[in-house]
């Protein structure tokens, strides 16, 4: 397993390398100044071309990179062309609301979604089965704005139990938090309660006719240690899965959830930086997303050996 481990992580070097590189191209060679922003419409040439010399975007592209390269071996995320703070800084600032925001999903989905799934599979063909795959055929349908601003009309503007915009740590009190962070939740919680019971309720159907699922019922246990016990954790593998993919998700794409909501989080820095071509705090956010995703399908992997002891790592 350690051995395994190692060589997952040699070869997630080689795939970080070519992200960074394709981001770097991307962003360098996609229309645009950052000296003109900087600058502003009223900007000289000469002070265009004062801002760039600043900046280095004078020199050859080849160089850049090797420079930007350099300075990220020494653990240097670069500086931020518009507000002079280091990237890292910027990065640790908005970590906490859009980990919150993760975290609480997952866990409110995995909550949710996969008894509804194994229910689903008991119930297959009954108005219960069918009742949770309209669920997720609606989480998968409706586009994420969309439910936000529903979730803000109804719970806010109607209703006005919860606040529509902003952000309290943990640390200020879990009444506030939570009370801030509760719409957004439950938001991208109805779009991973789809992905999740959907993939629970196909597993389950996949196992409910195995041998050892009917030798448990002959036995005459409870249906619910069948389901638990014998079914729901013999096709806990894709579920894992899908989970681990989920987070992976959500940690990179509540762009559009922290916009809503007016959550000063990692998808709002992102905006932020593309709106003004902030070439290092694009470059080191993306790194950082895909360095989460490498992560997490390695403690997925780790997982499978968990959970089933017939899977064995070289």
């Amino acid at each position: 397993m350690l051995r395994y481990i190692a060589q997952r992580i040699l070869a997630a070097i080689p795939v970080m390398g070519f992200v960074a590189l394709f981001v770097f191209l991307l962003l360098r060679l996609s229309p645009g100044d950052p000296a003109a922003i900087i600058a502003g419409d009223a900007a000289t040439p000469e002070q265009l071309e004062a801002i760039r010399e600043r900046l280095g975007l004078n020199e050859p592209i080849y160089t850049q990179f090797f420079d930007w390269v350099s300075r990220l071996l020494q653990g240097d995320f670069g500086t931020s062309i518009l507000s002079g703070t280091p990237v890292i800084d910027m990065i640790m600032g908005r970590l906490e609301p859009t980990v919150s925001l993760a975290l609480t999903t997952i866990v409110l989905a995995i909550l949710i979604a996969v008894p509804l799934g194994v229910i689903a599979a008991w119930k297959h063909g009954t108005l219960i089965d069918r009742l949770v795959m309209a669920i997720s055929v609606l989480g998968f349908s409706v586009p994420v704005f969309v439910i936000a601003y529903v979730m803000i009309q109804v719970f806010a503007m109607n209703l006005k139990w919860l606040p529509v915009q902003g952000f309290k740590s943990i640390f200020d009190g879990v009444g506030p938090f939570a009370e801030r962070i509760a719409l957004p939740t439950l938001t991208l919680t109805l779009l991973y309660i789809a992905l999740i019971a959907r993939i629970t309720r196909t597993s389950m159907l996949e196992v409910m006719g195995e041998d050892y699922v009917r030798t448990a019922r002959a036995k005459g246990l409870r249906e619910g240690r069948v389901l638990m016990r014998h079914a729901l954790r013999n096709c806990a593998v894709p579920i894992v899965t899908v989970i681990g993919i989920g987070f992976a998700l959500i940690i990179s794409g509540v762009v559009v959830t922290e916009s809503v909501f007016n959550l000063p989080g990692i998808g709002r820095l992102t905006v932020d930086a593309v709106l003004a071509r902030d070439y290092p705090v694009i470059q080191a956010v993306i790194l950082l997303a895909s360095l989460v995703y490498v992560v997490i399908n390695l403690l997925i992997d780790i997982a499978y050996v968990l959970l089933d002891p017939r899977i064995r790592y070289a």
